[in-house]
């Protein structure tokens, strides 16, 4: 797996870590839902919602680590599969 087809999957359940931006830097858990613009992440208990534009991701899936840019995935969940290219 790379990243381009980690980009095309689904979200929801991997777990991630918010890289950039100092108010959300530090922020790590398991995505339970997403929309165009945001990540719901379940962090220590709380959800917490997560602007895609101006932040910087890093997902683990199968002990891989890899670092999206937000503005990479700017789409729908049903429509990231499409307009990834």
């Amino acid at each position: 797996m790379n990243k381009r087809d980690l980009m095309r999957m689904e979200f929801i359940g991997l777990n991630v870590s918010v890289l950039s931006t100092p108010c959300y830097s530090g922020i790590s858990g398991v995505v339970v839902d997403e929309t165009k613009n945001t990540f719901v992440v379940n962090s220590g208990g709380y959800k917490k919602i997560i602007p895609k534009p101006g932040n910087m991701f890093e997902f683990t899936h199968e002990d891989k680590k890899f670092v999206i840019m937000g503005t990479d995935v700017r789409y729908r969940p049903e429509d990231r599969i499409k307009k990834v290219r």
